[in-house]
């Protein structure tokens, strides 16, 4: 199954380029119309070079790992016949040098919070068990080496 997603950028005629004097902003499009305004992190290049306000790839990186263990979760809980009213999760990555001295990202922790409402709530071990099969069929935990802590909070 094949995934695409558009990354563009362009130089601003005003900018020399050569000297690392140049804009990160660029576009992510995805193939279903979506057009999301991209950048480096202001931690990692300095402004005005990144663009505050834009998502970065390491918040993407995170977003998605979150994202994809949501979407597991929501399926397993449906198939067991729980029902969620809400699902948020403020995941956190942690940027730093790995083992070989090479910047990565070393962690990922999802801390979701779930709501439950109807007759059927899940005890804390069905949660955690919930929580660990998501984890097991995300195919982007399965896809990375980071870390990835699943807190349910």
């Amino acid at each position: 199954m094949k995934q695409i997603a558009a990354v563009s950028w362009s130089r601003n005629e005003t900018e020399l380029f050569s000297d690392g004097k140049y804009s990160r902003k660029h576009l992510w499009t995805f193939d279903g119309g979506l057009e999301i305004v991209a950048s480096s992190s202001p931690h990692v290049v300095p402004l005005p070079y990144s663009i505050e306000n834009a998502v970065d790839p390491e918040e993407a990186f995170v977003a998605s790992l979150s994202s994809c263990h949501m979407l597991f979760f929501l399926s397993i809980a449906a198939s067991k016949k729980f029902i969620v009213e809400r699902y948020l999760d403020n995941a956190e990555g942690i940027l730093d040098k790995n083992e070989d001295g090479v910047m990565t990202m070393v962690s990922v922790t999802l801390k979701p919070l779930v709501i439950f409402s109807g007759n059927q709530v899940p005890t804390r071990e069905q949660l955690e068990k919930i929580h660990h099969l998501a984890h097991k069929q995300c195919f982007l935990a399965n896809s990375v080496r980071s870390q990835i802590i699943v807190l349910p909070q």
